[in-house]
């Protein structure tokens, strides 16, 4: 073979080896893209989980409520049957969420606007299941009309107190109300809920509702109950917070109602 054969033999070769040099080069270029790629898209899914998780976190912390009621203050919820009935088929449903929410009392509203809804063996059957409950039971009466009057079938059955509510009357009819309860009551509490923030009645429990916290917040003090309305609350954050002031501030606090916690979810 001449040199100029052998020449061109060897540059034969030689370009094929620039050839394999060159799409080895791009090859392993081809490859370090896609493993960069990868490791970029690997921690953006690492950072975006994260982040996702921490920001749960963050929002299940603000939502967790905190009760503060070191002093095992009054805590009572009140069970207004015009919002929604309970009775014997979901009572027990209503002292599982009393107990799961740090409430220690009931209101039941057994009376309403001259009508007493349950018989002396349902409302035997209320305070013996919360008292096995650990939860005190005060029956409560809602009055709407000066003629109505206490039904005395309500008396002596166990209940820890019973509260008049009975702001839509006349302070005269009120007092009167008020007198024959302490009069005919032997046993247990008396307890009076009132929208009159200045009411002078002197019941063993005087519950003050100061739905509106800040025009109302003047009236919260000792020797009062003051009371949150869950409905008219926007966050679970602020109901804590009025919560909180209210047994700290107060003699304790009324949750108005049942029904309108079970809506907020608080």
């Amino acid at each position: 073979m001449s040199k100029s054969a052998k020449k061109r033999v060897g540059e034969s070769r030689g370009e094929k080896k620039r050839k394999a040099a060159d799409k080895s080069r791009q090859t392993g270029l081809v490859i370090l893209v896609i493993v960069i790629v990868a490791i970029v898209a690997a921690s953006a899914i690492v950072y975006i989980h994260g982040s996702s998780v921490r920001d749960s976190t963050s929002v299940t912390t603000a939502q967790t409520v905190t009760i503060n009621n070191p002093s095992n203050k009054p805590m009572i919820l009140y069970v207004n049957q015009g919002n929604a009935v309970v009775n014997r088929s979901n009572f027990p449903a209503l002292l599982s969420f009393a107990k799961s929410e740090h409430f220690n009392t009931l209101f039941f509203q057994v009376y309403r606007s001259g009508q007493l809804l349950f018989s002396s063996n349902d409302l035997s059957y209320f305070v013996e299941s919360a008292h096995l409950n650990s939860l005190n039971l005060y029956f409560s009466l809602y009055f709407t009309d000066a003629s109505q009057i206490i039904p005395t079938s309500i008396y002596n059955l166990g209940e820890n107190g019973i509260s008049l509510d009975m702001s839509t009357l006349p302070g005269s009819a009120q007092g009167n109300l008020l007198a024959t309860l302490k009069l005919d009551m032997k046993n247990g509490t008396t307890a009076v809920t009132t929208t009159n923030l200045t009411s002078t009645l002197k019941p063993d429990l005087l519950v003050l509702e100061t739905y509106n916290f800040q025009s109302d917040e003047q009236f919260i003090h000792s020797g009062i109950v003051a009371s949150v309305e869950p409905l008219a609350i926007p966050t679970i954050r602020e109901y804590q917070q009025e919560v909180n002031y209210a047994l700290t501030n107060s003699s304790g606090v009324m949750v108005f109602d049942y029904y309108g916690l079970l809506q907020k979810g608080y």
